[in-house]
Parts: structure tokens; sequence; C-alpha cells
């Protein structure tokens, strides 16, 4: 079988505006974190100053609060972490309807510091589904921005784990507004920035092949 990776996501895929302002305040906030007067510090905010700007030019944000994100981010520049939880009863997919957009996803959400990524699958799962569950093996490691929407203003991977429900029932949360399971063929609307078809389509492919390899970007 051959690797389940997916060389088709390119960066053509992501607007250069906002590949550049994503760059430039990487490398600005990675400067911050090194510099060492005055000086240096003040062209490092400079440049975030200017990625905020780019991307409050060519979106509906304001340049303070995107300065005022990335200036919140310190340390070393390195992507994000979202993680998604594939969960299957009788052949059909868990989704949760996201308050926020009314699209549907798979269960999961940004990856907190300190927390194993199988036991942050476990509890967005639980959280926003009302299943407990457990994760059983890896779906995929994929690069967020080139999947569904790129239109984010930071780098991020997304990590999907198959899992396997134990207990619990259908049971919505702050963040989501219902839940339910899907068969391939009946996919509703989809949260597209938090899942995609393209996920969709490989967690139901390691459904179908338990030693399918995981796929990657």
């Amino acid at each position: 079988m051959p690797p389940a990776a997916h060389p088709s996501m390119t960066e053509s895929t992501i607007p250069r505006w906002l590949a550049w302002a994503r760059e430039i305040q990487a490398l600005a906030q990675t400067g911050l974190h090194f510099a060492r007067d005055d000086y240096d510090q003040s062209r490092y905010r400079r440049l975030i100053e200017l990625a905020a700007e780019l991307m409050a030019d060519n979106t509906t944000a304001a340049a303070p609060l995107l300065e005022h994100a990335f200036l919140a981010q310190p340390g070393y520049a390195t992507p994000k972490v979202d993680v998604r939880g594939a969960v299957f009863r009788a052949g059909r997919i868990l989704l949760v309807r996201e308050r926020s957009d009314g699209g549907w996803c798979m269960p999961g959400g940004w990856a907190d510091v300190g927390e194993l990524p199988s036991a942050m699958v476990v509890r967005e799962v639980w959280e926003e589904s009302g299943f407990r569950v457990a994760a059983r093996s890896l779906i995929g490691v994929y690069d967020a921005n080139r999947d569904g929407t790129p239109l984010a203003a930071f780098h991020a991977y997304k990590v999907v784990m198959l899992c396997e429900i134990l207990s619990g029932e259908a049971t919505p949360s702050s963040e989501t507004s219902a839940v339910d399971f899907f068969g391939r063929g009946a996919i509703p609307p989809l949260s597209s920035a938090r899942t995609s078809p393209r996920l969709i389509a490989e967690a139901f492919a390691h459904l179908d092949d338990p030693h399918r390899p995981p796929a990657f970007d």
C-alpha cells in the first residue's frame, strides 16, 4: 500500500499575503525572544505591527487586536496543535455542531500544555459530545492551514485519532449545540476550519482498514 501522504496540499492553497504575515510574525516573535537590547526589541515589535497591519488590510480583524494577539505569543515561534477524535458507532461517525458557526466537526480543539496527546483527544470528545472514549490509533497529522479554510492568524498542525466509545450519551456543551452520528454519504455542512471532507474520508478509510498507516503532510 502506498504511503497515506497528501502532496497535493501545497503553498498555492494559501494566499500569499497570509503566508507573508505569518512568517513575519513568527520571525518577529522569535527575534523578540532572543533580542539583547532595546534597539533589537523595537525593530521586532515594528515587524509585529507590520504583520498585524498586513493581515488587517486583508480581513475584517482590527490591527490593534491582531498585534495584541501576536505579542501574547512568547518564546520561539512554533505551530499550534489542534486535536480531533474520530469516533464511530455502527459505521457512522460522531460529529458535533459548533455554536460559533453552525457547522459540524469531529470533537476537538486546541491542545493544552502538559497533557498527553491521547488524553487531550479523550477530554475534548467528552467535553463536547458527552461520550467517554479511548484513543486507539493515530489517523493522521495534518498541516491545518493547508486543509479546509486556511485563513487563520497562526500556523497549526491537526492531530486526528481513532477512538472507541466506552460509555456516555449524546450531550451538547457550551461550545456545541448538537451531537449526532452520520453515515459516510450523509455528512452535514462542515465547520471546514475544524474538520474538512478530507479528514472525514481518511477517518472512514481507517475504520474500513484497521491496518491503514497514518496519513501525514
